[in-house]
């Protein structure tokens, strides 16, 4: 087994991970990036899918959290304005919980803390009067609109492990870090691949461990280390129905409690609902959905809106475990958002462990773990993502509307949801996934919902796509719109194929 000489080794791909990773492999280093399971298997594909700077947070004065996150809301958007966008947030105003005048106030202050350009401000609606009220229940007549913002949080951890990929990172999926040990004043990393059984060796300057939920374990089990610092795992789970109104906006509701749920219009014709926070005290891995957090988000949802749901309007649902920053806090609700890093350098090999964080504030947070050993590394280049596009997000002036009546007058011939359906999850680099095709027929066999040979090829080539899973759920949601018969005829077909793709 030969060893491969690199200067950071990064554990954990989810979306910190793969941040960091791009933001290291752009300044000049060599890196490695290794994965357990799938790019964003756990948390990262497992989130309510926004980009937010976290109104709710502004109750336990979180200010600085708040104004770095909106503040980042806008960074992300010129990077990838494929798949994140602006959405419309109407709140019902509840008068038996916030009073008008504090929730008035609070969005006065999203709107003004960050600096936002390019984003609507907050208005008042008469819910009696104005179209967006119209299924919310009679006795709610006030309410807020307000903006945020909508990623495809899967989509998100690919391009960035896309880019650091393509800047020279090594990026191993399904092939987690078996042992990490300082030797003479680096790091030597073992990995093994959990279908083919490889082992690979590493020696780095510089481990970081960003392993969100699984920080701990590969802090004391993988890399023989200790911290004072921890996460708690809090659970936190969504559920998907058909959508029950009219228009792109979506709702964000107050129940009894003070916790928020948001009701995001998600593909199309279908609703996001969620989410919860409950304290987990099991494996991560072992997370699922159960029937007191199905009933609390129906009950939620049915106290503001006319047409009731019921647990047989389903579609799919999903859990994901939060590693939060343990700061004390009591209530899961309460725990920061925030993040810490904790850099440990015994034996002249630095260790940077990172705790807590969210979607939104991953590239500040990459940024600034750099920034943190940047002693370690005195030749790596300065900070450069603040303005660089994402794969795929390299549209003159971040306009996607634009880009969209191009890829109309490329491809006349393609269906308006099917040429949607690329630019959103693909943008730019829908030119590479059609080729020269003219015709559907020239996308090859179609399996169901939206998906067509052209693209599973894409994926398994270039997005490290190795299971039926992986392409239906994490990297497109065609699973949603796919009959069970498509789905198992389509897991059939790649499993078969997956080699000659490869």
């Amino acid at each position: 087994m030969t060893t491969q000489e690199v200067d950071l080794f990064v554990i954990g791909g989810g979306i910190n991970g793969a941040g960091i990773a791009r933001d290291a492999a752009g300044r000049g280093l060599k890196v490695a990036l290794c994965e357990k399971d799938d790019l964003a298997e756990g948390t990262s594909s497992r989130s309510g899918k926004l980009v937010h700077g976290g109104l709710r947070y502004l109750e336990y004065y979180e200010f600085r959290l708040v104004r770095e996150a909106l503040i980042e809301r806008e960074v992300l958007m010129n990077a990838a304005p494929h798949i994140i966008w602006p959405l419309r947030f109407v709140l019902p105003h509840s008068p038996q919980d916030r009073p008008a005048w504090l929730v008035r106030l609070g969005l006065f202050l999203y709107d003004h803390l960050g600096g936002r350009k390019k984003l609507p401000g907050t208005r008042t609606l008469d819910l009696k009067r104005d179209p967006e009220g119209a299924p919310i229940l009679d006795k709610y007549t006030r309410g807020f609109e307000y903006s945020d913002c909508w990623v495809d949080d899967a989509r998100l951890v690919i391009l960035n492990a896309m880019d650091a990929a393509q800047r020279g990172a090594v990026v191993l999926t399904r092939a987690p870090a078996v042992s990490a040990r300082r030797e003479d004043g680096k790091w030597r990393v073992v990995t093994q691949n959990t279908i083919t059984g490889e082992t690979r060796e590493f020696l780095a300057k510089c481990l970081v461990n960003a392993a969100g939920p699984w920080v701990t374990d590969v802090l004391t089990r993988v890399a023989g280390a200790n911290s004072s610092r921890n996460v708690r795992l809090v659970k936190g789970s969504h559920i998907i129905v058909p959508k029950f109104w009219e228009g792109p906006h979506s709702y964000l509701v107050q129940n009894h409690d003070k916790r928020v749920i948001f009701i995001n219009a998600y593909e199309g014709d279908k609703a996001l609902i969620g989410t919860t926070d409950i304290a987990h005290d099991g494996r991560a891995e072992d997370v699922k959905i159960d029937d007191t957090e199905i009933d609390y988000l129906l009950d939620c949802v049915n106290r503001y809106f006319k047409e009731k749901l019921r647990r047989e309007d389903i579609l799919e649902t999903f859990s994901g475990v939060r590693p939060l920053f343990d700061d004390g806090q009591g209530n899961p609700s309460a725990v920061t958002r925030d993040y810490v890093f904790d850099l440990d350098e015994t034996g002249g090999a630095p260790l940077l462990n990172v705790f807590g964080g969210k979607i939104t504030t991953f590239r500040e947070l990459a940024e600034r773990g750099l920034q943190k050993i940047r002693h370690v590394f005195p030749q790596m280049g300065g900070d450069w993502t603040e303005t660089a596009p994402l794969p795929g997000g390299d549209m003159p002036g971040a306009d996607y509307d634009s880009f969209r009546e191009t890829l109309k007058a490329e491809y006349p011939w393609m269906p308006r949801e099917l040429r949607e359906y690329y630019g959103r999850r693909y943008g730019t680099l829908t030119r590479k996934i059609v080729g020269r095709a003219s015709s559907l027929e020239g996308l090859g066999r179609h399996f169901g919902a939206h998906l067509y040979e052209a693209e599973v090829t894409w994926l398994v080539m270039n997005e490290w796509a190795m299971t039926a899973e992986d392409i239906i759920w994490r990297r497109t949601k065609n699973r949603i719109d796919m009959t069970d018969a498509e789905i198992a005829a389509f897991t059939e077909w790649f499993d078969t194929h997956k080699a000659e793709a490869a």
